[in-house]
């Protein structure tokens, strides 16, 4: 017996590139056994100091009346607990001068889920007929973005200036010489840092885009799932950035909760009392455990001391160590950079002039045990067949154990000489 799907469910539920690559990268693990290299996915490293701060406040909840209940048994309000969105809002105002409250903020099923709600709200068929663009400034961009559209195609995507900042080294910038904001664009969105890269986006960037939008009356949304000032994966200077607006979003994953799903968002009321509307539409209330558990860490500022001193720092050093790893193990046998590591989990590859694609590269590196994701998935938005660089990269994870990074890097050497030999 078949079934006949709607547009919504032919889009949303016949598969997609990203989720073909993730039941592929999960097979292999559940038949790889314990040599595979997972390098291809975005599970935030265990910390261990972080790890005791959440079993430390789980005993709390335990302790605390009616702690657990507050957590387990009851639903919050569409948009979030109330006492979680005024810890939010205060600890921006506070840290950051921001004039916000209550109003600004909203509690989503993670941050995947408020860039659903965010793009649909503001792209797409609008009600006179016409279809709005969501505007990549540059890619490549945060593969999870790619499917969200529930009619019909959303992104429109530039590819940026690429500049050499070192030996091996290189870095992405928005063309504004060439970005156009069209009448079609509902929205400009940007990560910072960006997912798969690890690009920060200048303060300079970040302020001539925010002119672009406030220009054309449309939002700015900056996507922080790895941002300041937490979980604060950032190894450069980067200054947090608000305004009327513009919607932030923030997430409790890469702090170390992923499980938890909570995405958070800041933005004008207008924007938050929609996604209060789409969250009680689509799931009736938000998961209420990660906002338990981080509430007296909002409250006191320690989330953003612990973002400082401990996630910052552990992720820093991983990526010192992976980049150091790359330049040992590439060495000068073919062409190879890597871009400017400046936050996140990640290392972005391009090999110049590689003679096979991204694609059969990973193929041939998921044969050996090293679990990557091809370059070619973070480019859409932006239709030129003929730019061979987005054929050319791979991202890895720096999060797992640096001997397995190590090795995952020696086996994609070999696999990458090989094809120049």
């Amino acid at each position: 017996m078949s079934f006949e799907f709607s547009q919504l469910g032919t889009r949303l539920g016949t598969g997609s590139g990203i989720e073909e690559l993730m039941d592929d990268l999960g097979h292999a693990l559940a038949s790889g056994g314990p040599d595979i290299r997972m390098l291809g996915g975005g599970q935030p490293a265990r910390i261990p100091e972080m790890n005791s701060v959440w079993r430390r406040r789980l005993e709390e909840l335990l302790e605390e009346p009616a702690g657990l209940d507050r957590a387990l048994t009851s639903y919050d309000a569409p948009r979030g607990n109330p006492r979680f969105l005024e810890a939010i809002a205060k600890l921006f105002k506070d840290s950051f001068g921001w004039n916000i409250g209550p109003e600004n903020v909203a509690i989503t099923s993670g941050g995947q889920t408020a860039f659903f709600f965010l793009f649909n709200l503001l792209a797409g068929e609008m009600p006179d007929g016409r279809r709005k663009k969501i505007l990549l400034p540059l890619v490549p961009e945060y593969i999870g973005y790619a499917n969200q559209s529930a009619s019909t195609e959303l992104f429109r995507a530039f590819p940026p200036v690429i500049t050499e900042t070192g030996p091996h080294e290189f870095k992405y910038g928005v063309d504004f010489e060439k970005l156009e904001v069209a009448d079609d664009v509902g929205a400009i969105c940007v990560s910072r840092p960006t997912n798969p890269t690890g690009n920060v986006l200048t303060d300079a960037e970040v302020a001539h885009l925010s002119d672009l939008a406030k220009a054309h009356n449309i939002p700015l949304i900056l996507d922080n799932a790895y941002g300041a000032p937490f979980p604060g994966i950032i190894f450069t200077e980067a200054k947090p950035f608000w305004d009327e607006h513009v919607v932030l979003t923030y997430s409790l994953s890469k702090i170390g909760l992923p499980a938890t799903r909570t995405g958070i968002v800041i933005g004008p009321p207008q924007i938050i009392r929609a996604l209060g509307s789409m969250s009680a539409i689509v799931g009736l209330a938000n998961p209420n455990i990660g906002q338990q558990i981080v509430l007296p860490l909002v409250e006191s500022g320690e989330i953003l001391r612990l973002s400082k001193e401990v996630v910052r720092p552990f992720y820093e050093e991983k990526s010192r160590l992976a980049v150091a790893a790359a330049h040992e193990i590439f060495g000068e046998d073919f062409p190879w950079r890597v871009h400017r590591s400046e936050g996140a989990l990640f290392l972005w590859l391009w090999f110049p002039g590689l003679p096979i694609s991204s694609k059969e590269l990973y193929e041939r590196l998921k044969q050996r045990g090293v679990l990557v994701i091809p370059g070619h998935y973070f480019f859409f938005g932006h239709d030129d067949p003929n730019w061979r660089h987005q054929h050319e990269c791979l991202r890895i994870s720096f999060a797992m154990d640096e001997p397995i990074v190590r090795d995952g890097l020696r086996v994609i050497a070999e696999e990458v000489r090989a094809c120049w030999e």
